[in-house]
């Protein structure tokens, strides 16, 4: 379950697919999505190998990368390319994929269009726009 309006229930889903990966049991679809990502991070095995850690908070003041979030991100990278959605994003996609070779980084770089998108929503108080996402894209392409 990766849609919930409590937090500590969705952190959970991450301590979740960590703890069976780690102990080798099966992993649900959603699992194994969660732990390919957290196997991209090392620098984040530890962290989610501690329970302790489930309501840390991230203050941006503080500088630390939430790993929710970042974790969080990935996935909607996944899945937006997965379905095509924004349409053309699996164009958008192959285009950095053929300039710069490392899936990982090519995620970074959406990531960074997406989460621009976001904040500009929220700091204008609307819904995220979609144009805003694929100009970022396109701008990181003709780069």
């Amino acid at each position: 379950m990766l849609f919930s309006h409590d937090r500590i229930e969705l952190r959970k889903v991450f301590f979740t697919a960590w703890g069976k990966h780690e102990s080798k049991q099966p992993l649900e679809p959603m699992d194994q999505v969660i732990v390919n990502v957290l196997a991209l991070h090392p620098e984040y095995h530890s962290f989610f190998g501690n329970q302790d850690n489930l309501d840390k908070d991230f203050p941006p003041e503080l500088g630390e990368t939430n790993p929710f979030l970042h974790l969080g991100m990935h996935i909607a990278i996944h899945e937006q390319l997965t379905v095509n959605q924004p349409e053309g994003i699996q164009e958008k996609h192959k285009i950095l994929m053929a300039d710069m070779k490392d899936p990982h980084e090519v995620e970074h770089v959406m990531m960074d269009c997406l989460g621009e998108m976001i904040w500009r929503a929220q700091r204008e108080n609307r819904a995220p726009d979609e144009n805003d996402y694929n100009s970022c894209l396109v701008n990181a392409i003709n780069k």
